[in-house]
């Protein structure tokens, strides 16, 4: 038995405590971390959206990767850091990677819907990615809302994609972890956030932040398991790369948030094939290249069910459905994705001779 400061016997147990404690506070008070992406370069720029090309260190195929993300939060978690990176595990395997950072709209851009996003942003940077890499073809791959316009570009574009992967992607919006009471109200017209995106023009980050940790505890910060496990340094580092992301929502267009919630959410259009995008019917029946979609079993955020249709709703005879463990999350925090899409691209892709 030995003492504290204060004079106080302390039992070995207590000390344990006590140290776990103070490593605690001192993970909990330190700066936030530094980012630091793998190697890039900036392509082209519209406005806040950003495309980088991230060179493969030894490039083994002709086909490069175009990485797309969600419209609601910031693409860095593709990117988080050396050994728990998406886009450094690609480029690792020999991949050539195109990332598009949305960015943060600002008050200037509240008219901007998801038209724009998807025909002024999303297929325009592919164009560039196209005639900077000078390939015949690329990949696209889609995690999360990313998916979903990766999905809707696939079926609306007559630009040379050759792969389509779909990662946690949500198409049928008529369920999910949205309350059954919000489902109800929104699908019943009774729910509205049109009033709230009128009344703040570009939807703050903070409310982005607060939705999500309601809907899902990935945005809880489990502190719980990293009391448990704070002597564990590589545990400890994804979790402040994990806290500092889940924080640092982007904004969101008040144009496009109307948009999500009435055609997708309220009226489900993208699984009825009634969605219009740029004018042109987004039917998910266009897409006939070869498809892979997997899903994550611990995802709190988009439920299996809500990816399951896209299999039926496609024209490709090629195409590969999964379940993974994991997370939403943690499959691009420990960079898992990476290696879950190799073996699938790897014998979609062409390989340089």
């Amino acid at each position: 038995m030995s003492t504290n400061a204060l004079g106080i016997n302390l039992s070995p147990q207590l000390k344990r405590e006590a140290k776990r404690w103070n490593q605690l506070y001192k993970i909990m008070t330190e700066p936030k971390p530094d980012i630091v992406p793998t190697p890039r370069e900036c392509v082209w720029k519209r406005n806040k959206t950003t495309l980088w090309f991230h060179p493969a260190k030894e490039k083994r195929y002709e086909t490069p990767i175009f990485l797309v993300y969600s419209l609601l939060n910031k693409v860095y978690i593709l990117d988080v850091g050396e050994g728990s990176s998406v886009v450094g595990g690609l480029t690792e395997l020999g991949y050539d990677v195109y990332l598009l950072d949305w960015g943060s709209p600002g008050l200037e851009d509240r008219e901007l819907t998801l038209d724009n996003y998807i025909v002024d942003y999303l297929e325009n940077a592919v164009k560039r990615a196209l005639r900077h890499s000078k390939a015949h073809d690329i990949t696209m791959a889609g995690y999360c809302l990313g998916g979903t316009t990766a999905a809707i570009l696939t079926s609306i574009t007559k630009l040379p994609i050759k792969n389509l992967v779909l990662a946690a992607v949500p198409i049928d919006f008529s369920i999910g972890i949205v309350p059954d009471k919000w489902l109800e109200g929104i699908q019943k017209g009774q729910l509205s956030f049109d009033r709230f995106a009128d009344a703040h023009e570009t939807i703050p980050s903070e409310f982005l932040y607060l939705m999500f940790r309601m809907l899902s505890p990935v945005y809880g910060s489990p502190k719980i398991n990293l009391f448990t496990r704070v002597h564990d340094e590589k545990y400890v580092e994804k979790w402040r790369r994990m806290d500092k992301w889940t924080k640092d929502t982007a904004t969101f267009a008040g144009a496009a948030f109307k948009q999500l919630f009435n055609d997708f959410y309220k009226d489900n259009k993208l699984l009825k094939g009634e969605l219009l995008i740029g004018g042109r019917k987004v039917e998910l029946k266009n897409i006939k290249c070869p498809l892979f979609v997997f899903s994550c079993s611990r995802d709190n955020l988009i439920l299996e069910q809500q990816s399951l249709p896209v299999m039926e709703l496609v024209s490709s005879e090629d195409k590969t459905y999964k379940v993974f463990e994991g997370g939403h999350v943690s499959l691009a925090l420990t960079g898992a994705f990476a290696g879950i899409m190799d073996p699938w691209l790897s014998a979609h892709s062409e390989e340089i001779l």
